[in-house]
């Protein structure tokens, strides 16, 4: 009955003069989703009968158009229902139970085509923790607020905000990572600034030629750009501190990376001359990447939130520094290159801070408020699991590390380094990391670190979709 009447309709639309096909189009498919609902068996012979009805009934322009619009809803609803399905890969085998459509269905995940990118550390994969803080993270800045250039005149950093101070030494304190009460506190746009900064202000008084910049590699592959970047005739990248030659009386500045990037090993100065100036990049010197051996205590320490928090697009790094000389050099160069550092990151890092301190300090027993030691479990995991990948795989060897006693955690401990510094041991691998672009995987060649073609630095913090991508081509290597 319902289809009679659906019918009439058509009918009296074609004699009103609506015989375009877009009023008919419409009821078409609502005529032909109505009958698919109801469950009527028997809407072929209706839609033949439809068919004779119209041939009867109309002029054969209306026909056609009818006719197309049917077969036109009939293509668009299969398509529909036969696409509506889940997109995962789907393989029948030929003895399965099934109609033929079901049984050649066979739909390829779109992960298998992904460019995975660990050439950069973008540390994405602490993003779990800061969702679970919520509100105890979150800063609300008013419109009136940190308007002004300067945060405290009587401090000789006269940028630094006084509550992210407060926040760096108060986080140094519990972890027993560093010594800060004899040190001023400068905080530059993340550790590159700071070690331009530090460059100028440790050459600066320097006679004669540029001052060479070193670092024993594999050192990390920007050291070399972010001295060299300015062509200063103050300093100059002078490679790799083992093979540094000490004239005399030249002067030169060692970078110590420890734990190290890219190979996560602890470190400490190759050369030792009274010649030479030392800069310690502690970067990674955290619970979650390495055991605490104490606090350090050097002259210079860079530290920064990217690589401690995982927020690295907050731009903030801060140095310990013993001489104030040295201190206010820096805060000079700082002041020349951007006018002092951003208030607005400052109190948001200040924020992240209090809010890993507080997780230890003032510890919430119905909520995960360890920062350091769930990023831990997360880190160890992936080192797990990508190293039975590469033992299965027979291609590849990863750094071994020995457990040492952790200050921090009062525990024997691993080292679960930020980035994986992977050889390729296959001698038909030329260029590794070529070998893994093809791979459609993004890694960054050992050359770039002061080594050989046959590394690259693989990043261990990435989301845990790409990881686990990349875990899986590395294993699927060891059934070629």
């Amino acid at each position: 009955m319902a289809q009679a009447q659906v019918q009439r309709r058509r009918n009296g639309n074609i004699r009103n003069g609506n015989g375009n096909g877009s009023q008919c189009k419409e009821n078409d498919l609502l005529l032909l989703s109505r009958e698919r609902s109801e469950g009527q068996g028997h809407h072929h012979v209706h839609r033949l009968n439809l068919t004779s009805s119209l041939n009867k009934g109309n002029n054969a322009k209306a026909t056609i158009v009818t006719v197309l619009a049917l077969a036109m809803a009939m293509l668009l609803l299969f398509y529909y229902s036969s696409t509506s399905t889940s997109t995962s890969t789907r393989i029948t085998s030929p003895s399965t139970t099934g109609t033929a459509y079901e049984a050649l269905s066979v739909s390829v995940s779109p992960d298998s085509d992904a460019v995975i990118n660990l050439d950069h550390g973008d540390p994405t994969m602490f993003e779990p923790f800061w969702k679970n803080a919520g509100d105890k993270a979150t800063v609300v800045i008013p419109g009136w607020h940190t308007m002004s250039y300067f945060s405290d005149t009587s401090n000789l950093c006269w940028f630094l905000e006084p509550d992210f101070a407060n926040q760096v030494r108060r986080l140094h304190r519990i972890v027993g990572n560093a010594v800060t009460h004899a040190h001023h506190i400068i905080v530059g746009v993340g550790s590159t600034q700071l070690i331009h900064a530090l460059l100028f202000a440790l050459s600066a008084t320097a006679t004669g030629h540029p001052v060479s910049v070193v670092s024993a590699a594999p050192f990390y592959s920007m050291y070399p750009g972010i001295t060299d970047f300015l062509k200063s005739g103050l300093f100059r990248w002078a490679g790799d501190a083992t093979s540094f030659k000490v004239n005399g009386s030249s002067s030169f500045i060692e970078i110590v990376c420890s734990p190290n990037n890219p190979d996560g090993t602890l470190r400490g100065a190759v050369l030792s001359t009274e010649a030479g100036k030392l800069v310690h990049d502690l970067a990674y010197y955290w619970p979650q990447y390495t055991p605490m051996r104490g606090p350090a205590d050097e002259d210079i320490m860079l530290f920064t939130v990217s690589k401690a928090t995982g927020h690295a697009g907050t731009r903030i790094g801060w140095a310990l520094v013993r001489d104030a000389d040295v201190a206010r050099r820096m805060v000079k160069f700082i002041e020349m290159n951007s006018i002092g550092v951003s208030k607005d990151s400052q109190v948001r890092a200040a924020r992240i801070l209090q809010v890993i301190s507080d997780g230890y300090e003032l510890p919430d027993p119905d909520s995960t408020t360890s920062f350091f030691h769930f990023s831990r479990r997360l880190l160890a995991d992936r080192w797990q699991r990508l190293r039975r990948a590469v033992e299965e795989s027979g291609r590849f060897s990863l750094p071994q590390f020995s457990s040492e006693f952790c200050e921090f955690t009062k525990e024997h401990a691993e080292t679960y380094p930020a980035f994986a510094w992977l050889r390729c041991d296959d001698e038909s691998i030329e260029d590794c990391e070529g070998f893994f672009k093809s791979m459609k995987v993004l890694t960054r060649s050992g050359r770039h670190f002061g080594a050989g073609p046959e590394y690259i630095r693989i990043s261990m913090l990435d989301r845990a979709h790409n990881f686990d991508l990349f875990v899986e081509r590395i294993a699927s290597l060891g059934l070629r």
